[in-house]
Formats: structure tokens, sequence, C-alpha cells
């Protein structure tokens, strides 16, 4: 599988549960974005599973993370539970990120601090892409852009609680 440019459309839908906004405008459009840029294209293949189109719920559930994938009728297929301990630091590390981001941000800190901190918020990404693909290894292969934005949808999941 290539990590090039995606051209598949493995999810065609992301369900997360429907509690409070974000606690900001910031973080509410990094995870708007990251379900827009998912869902344009991505590379989401369960092992012994149909091809897809698939439906994903994402939901955190006793401090791990629920991948519950459906059919393009709703229909279950399989869910996947996966440990978030391994992910603490680079979920906690990610929201600090956003949060100077926006500080800088509604500051009118410099352009070069804020660049600074987005190599910071990609570095993070890239670090938490690559294990969640190692997490997912035997169950589910993803290409590095889907890991990249399945891992934003679990910070702003994980800053819901």
């Amino acid at each position: 599988m290539a990590d090039s440019a995606v051209t598949t459309r493995d999810i065609v839908r992301i369900e997360l549960p429907d509690h409070a906004p974000l606690p900001s405008r910031f973080a509410e459009a990094d995870r708007q974005q990251a379900v827009a840029d998912l869902l344009a294209g991505n590379c989401f293949t369960p092992q012994d599973l149909p091809p897809g189109p698939y439906v994903l719920h994402l939901e955190l559930r006793d401090g791990r993370l629920l991948l519950d994938v459906r059919d393009a009728g709703n229909t279950p297929l399989h869910a996947y539970l996966l440990a978030l301990g391994p992910f603490r630091r680079l979920i906690k590390d990610y929201q600090m990120v956003i949060e100077g981001h926006e500080q800088a941000v509604t500051e009118g800190a410099a352009d070069a601090r804020i660049q600074a901190i987005d190599m910071g918020r990609r570095g993070l990404h890239n670090e938490a892409a690559e294990l969640l693909r190692e997490r997912m290894k035997g169950r589910v292969a993803l290409d590095f852009e889907t890991a990249r934005r399945l891992f934003t949808l679990v910070c702003a999941l994980h800053q819901r609680i």
C-alpha cells in the first residue's frame, strides 16, 4: 500500500458521539477539517472483512478507543478496541500544542512563532500516526494520512471527556 496521495475512500461516513462541543472554536475547526479530509480520501482496510465502503463509529470507552466498523447500510461488521495508554503522552502534548497555537493566533504572534508551533504539531501527528498504524497492524491496514486524521479525531474525543 503506497502512502502517496490517497485516492480511495474506504470510509464514507464518520460517526462521533454527540457530546458537548469542543472547548474552543480552533479545536472544533481542527476536528471538522480532519473529518472532511478523511472523507475526501482514506485507506482503511480491516483484515477478514468484506471490502468497503465503511461507516466508522469512533468513541472512547473505559480508556480505550472503540472503532466500530459498519457497512454502508450501518450494519455492524466488527469492533476494534485499542488501548490508549501508549497514546497518552502524544494526546496530552497535542492538546498543549493546540492551546499554544490558539494563544499565539489570539495574541497576534509573529508568523515565525506560529510556524514553529505548527511544525511541532506536525511532528506529533507523524509520531502518533506511526504508532496508530503499528498498533492496528494485523487488524486494520491504514495509510499514513488516514492514521494522522484518525489521531486528530482521537484527540477531539479525548477533549470532550
